[in-house]
């Protein structure tokens, strides 16, 4: 439940091939141009690595894409992004053993590597029924972890949108497009109502309440701390 692409079109630039951009090289998004900065030229773009639309995206073509930008890839360690708490920092030469490994396993691919548009417009599966559908998703810019799935209870409850974690889902059915919760259509329906302007940590402490379930950051706290004592250990051996 991490954002690890956007996917852009290039139209004609690029004889409308799509490319990849990894969080490593986003900047925050200009909301009134709608522009979205990146740390790249257009040559690093026209040379990376070719995506076959109708491919899942492997490791080894994931393998290629990191060693072409020179990025740590983020299956290598036990954080979010690998050995990083962030796509913004991590250890350089950490993750040597997961790239051997990636290139060992010519055929391997990510089964759990999926689109946002995969997940959106499925049915929320309660413990004790349907209770709506995804419409859309809630992403931390400074992690890109997907913090929430947004909830359109309409034909439940008219004009009422309410916030999931990724955490509180057991599994997806692709078969079936459902998201299964290991909540109760009573609790959901009683959760705080989401609106845009009201998503903030006191809002986000309300909701957690309601489900009895800690708050991410307090996780996330944790690890920085843990990785922060990992960095020193790892520069100490560097030296």
């Amino acid at each position: 439940w991490t954002v690890r692409y956007l996917v852009a079109n290039t139209g004609g630039w690029l004889d409308g091939r799509r490319v990849l951009l990894s969080p490593h090289v986003l900047h925050a998004a200009n909301e009134a141009e709608q522009v979205l900065r990146v740390d790249l030229t257009k040559k690093q773009i026209e040379e990376s690595p070719s995506l076959a639309s109708d491919e899942p995206v492997s490791r080894q073509y994931e393998t290629r894409y990191y060693d072409h930008y020179g990025w740590p890839i983020y299956w290598s360690g036990p954080y979010m992004w690998g050995w990083g708490t962030s796509p913004y920092i991590w250890m350089p030469g950490s993750d040597q053993e997961a790239r051997k490994e990636a290139e060992r396993r010519e055929d391997a691919w990510d089964p759990h590597l999926r689109s946002t548009g995969d997940v959106t417009g499925h049915h929320i599966q309660a413990q004790d029924g349907e209770i709506g559908h995804v419409e859309d998703f809630i992403i931390d810019d400074e992690t890109w972890a997907i913090r929430y799935l947004l909830v359109d209870t309409k034909n439940w409850w008219p004009g009422r949108h309410v916030l999931v974690s990724p955490k509180w889902i057991d599994r997806i059915s692709w078969e079936e497009s459902k998201v299964f919760v290991s909540l109760s259509c009573e609790t959901i329906k009683r959760s705080p109502e989401y609106a845009p302007e009201s998503l903030n940590r006191d809002y986000e402490t309300a909701l957690h309440r309601h489900y009895s379930r800690h708050g991410y950051w307090a996780d996330e706290q944790a690890a920085n701390e843990k990785w922060s004592a990992a960095h020193k250990e790892h520069q100490g051996k560097q030296k």
